[in-house]
């Protein structure tokens, strides 16, 4: 997907700027043409020279340069890239792309930059945490710029906390999905995703450890490939690409109504909510007190079935792809959910995959793309494929491959 892609690599001012080197010397060799603009402050941790060996192109570091202006200035390339990765993104540079401060090249090009631009933030865990720079990053999530990261661990300060640039593979999965030809236009894709939650009191509730993390990230990669995406999101779901609808919800009710709304005649319906199998019978105001009791009797009842009724409506979705979280017996579970369902395929994929890990986003889900993930795809004609164990993010895109490959497969009947 690289091969002849034109890449321009924004790199800030931070101790980061070595890894850097290394993304630029894989991006020249998966056949990508990589243009490299350093900020001043970049340049006081790595020599230009270093990158122009790597990419076997001239380095840009000044905004007025009469050379450069005539050949290749600050509008051209912006114009020039299919993409832009911005690495490290630091607080300061945070800070200038958010205000439209354009005081040197690198800012002045993303001023007028209609590609895509990916943010790999690296700075001290306070910095990162303050108030300001949120503000400003959330500031360019809204405008639409993709981010990575950061990672949780150990800093170049010896200080423990969120602000490690990601790992540089984790970059380059992440930039893969930006220059996609959009093989999805046209389609519209509705995904249920994360928990639900069951009122006991105003105080306690029932629910699971589903994070929402894999359908925020299918929500995404399938907004980035075209499609026009809803997800309906339960409690703690991770934001969502300010390309895709979102509508949050809470209980399973909510999320059943919400989804048949929303999934009437669409293309794909993709259910990986870990719905609540029951709700409380009686639901109390207040706070219950606890008294003298030492035992309970609690009476639950069935919560609906989201993915069967979504199958049973009169303008169902073309396809119809249900998950099965188990423990054991991954495929026999499946195989009989996918029977009793009556979906057109299946995930199976372990329970250990539930819950939220550190943030590793694509976007601006935040989702914990680092948490190895794995399955099997089973469709209802009888294929059974391995999904290989990978990141989130690869588990995510190895999905949207299957029902690509299924939607290709049975064309009449998708587009019905």
């Amino acid at each position: 997907m690289l091969t002849g892609k034109k890449i321009l690599v924004g790199i800030g001012g931070g101790i980061a700027v070595y890894k850097v080197a290394e993304l630029a010397r894989m991006l020249s060799k998966a056949g990508a043409d990589v243009r490299c603009v350093m900020t001043k402050s970049a340049c006081e941790f790595v020599n230009p020279l270093t990158f122009e060996a790597l990419t076997g192109n001239p380095v840009h570091t000044k905004l007025f340069n009469l050379t450069s202006d005539q050949q290749m200035g600050h509008i051209s390339l912006a114009r020039w890239a299919d993409a832009v990765i911005i690495a490290p993104a630091t607080a300061s540079l945070l800070a200038r792309l958010a205000h439209g401060i354009a005081d040197d090249l690198l800012a002045t090009i993303m001023q007028v930059c209609e590609a895509p631009v990916l943010l790999a933030p690296a700075m001290n865990t306070s910095m990162w945490e303050s108030t300001a720079t949120q503000r400003n990053f959330n500031t360019l999530k809204q405008r639409g710029l993709y981010h990575i990261g950061p990672d949780a661990g150990e800093l170049a300060c010896g200080e423990q906390g969120a602000g490690r640039m990601a790992d540089i593979h984790a970059i380059l999965s992440a930039l893969l999905p930006l220059l996609s030809d959009k093989p999805l236009i046209g389609q519209h894709w509705v995904i249920n995703a994360g928990p639900t939650v069951e009122a006991w009191d105003d105080v306690r509730i029932l629910t699971n450890r589903a994070s929402g993390t894999l359908g925020a990230l299918l929500a995404d990669l399938a907004c980035l490939m075209g499609a026009s995406v809803t997800l309906v999101a339960g409690p703690g779901t991770p934001e969502s690409h300010p390309g895709v609808l979102r509508r949050n919800v809470s209980t399973a009710l909510e999320m059943l109504s919400i989804c048949e709304i929303e999934a009437a005649g669409a293309n794909v319906f993709i259910g990986t909510a870990a719905v609540s199998d029951f709700r409380f019978a009686k639901s109390h105001q207040g706070k219950l007190k606890r008294g003298n009791t030492a035992h309970m009797n609690i009476e639950l009842t069935a919560n609906p079935d989201i993915v069967a009724h979504i199958v049973a409506m009169s303008r169902r979705p073309a396809k119809v792809i249900a998950f099965a979280a188990e423990s054991d017996h991954h495929i026999d579970h499946a195989k009989a959910k996918l029977a009793a369902k009556n979906a057109d395929a299946i995930i199976a994929n372990d329970i250990s995959n539930m819950g939220r890990a550190a943030g590793n986003g694509m976007d601006g889900s935040g989702a914990g793309g680092h948490k190895a993930a794995g399955g099997w795809w089973i469709s209802r004609h009888g294929e059974q494929t391995v999904i290989e164990t990978g990141s989130k993010l690869d588990f995510a895109k190895q999905i949207i491959q299957h029902i690509q490959q299924m939607i290709e497969m049975e064309p009449r009947e998708f587009n019905r």
